[in-house]
């Protein structure tokens, strides 16, 4: 696992622009949503891999966890993956004009709808009851993306929490672009996976500076539980 890092003198620019550490500690988990991202075999070590991402196994039993903690709390969790379709040759092309032309092809290969490189990673706790969404860019939220801010609204929902792989590239992505769309964003620390410490903490400052808030996964867990019991007992 990251070893997840917030400077205190990033933590301070937070406070003295927002007033406080965490400015998300008030969500409502019936209104939460936890989106993991692009957690299949594509992205994982081993020989299903096209990009794989070293750190991806350690963050998931915290995901898990947290998981099964948004179910018993009244949240949603969403599983996004990635495909890449005939058509996205097209529509995105330039993205796989950027990389060696073999590698864009394994890409295609490994993330080919229905396949085993887009399954989930088999360690991965999802459940019939979760939501399952395919994207077709890095950030899920992006215009011709996928449908997944649509889904969320008819859910009532109004806070993410990112978790998935890789931080830096479709977490930190979807976080922004959630932002943009209103959205209260988590970046969940000990739930995001990249290619190294240095690459991840840059992500997670980026996202804490401007475009929501950083908590492991622990401290989640105790404000969706904290939040949970607190509207029980006024209800």
């Amino acid at each position: 696992m990251h070893n997840s890092h917030i400077p205190q003198e990033v933590v301070e620019r937070v406070i003295k622009r927002r007033g406080r550490e965490h400015i998300h500690d008030d969500l409502t988990p019936s209104k939460t949503a936890l989106v993991v991202i692009d957690m299949q075999n594509a992205f994982m070590p081993g020989p299903l891999a096209h990009a794989p991402c070293d750190m991806a196994p350690s963050i998931i039993p915290q995901i898990n966890a947290l998981a099964q903690t948004v179910r018993d709390t009244g949240g949603v969790v969403v599983w996004i993956q990635t495909a890449c379709t005939a058509g996205d040759k097209i529509t995105w092309s330039n993205a796989h004009k950027i990389t060696r032309p073999e590698r864009a092809e394994m890409r295609y290969k490994a993330l080919a709808r229905g396949s085993e490189g887009y399954a989930l990673h088999p360690e991965m706790d999802a459940r019939t009851d979760d939501l399952y969404v395919e994207k077709h860019r890095f950030s899920a939220f992006i215009q011709g993306s996928s449908d997944l801010d649509g889904i969320l609204r008819e859910q009532g929902v109004d806070t993410v929490l990112i978790a998935g792989t890789v931080t830096n590239v479709c977490c930190e992505s979807t976080a922004r672009d959630a932002m943009m769309l209103n959205y209260k964003v988590v970046m969940v620390s000990d739930c995001n996976a990249a290619d190294n410490d240095e690459e991840h903490n840059a992500s997670l400052r980026a996202i804490y500076l401007t475009f929501g808030d950083v908590m492991d996964s622990g401290m989640v867990s105790d404000i969706l539980h904290r939040r949970s019991n607190a509207r029980s007992a006024a209800e």
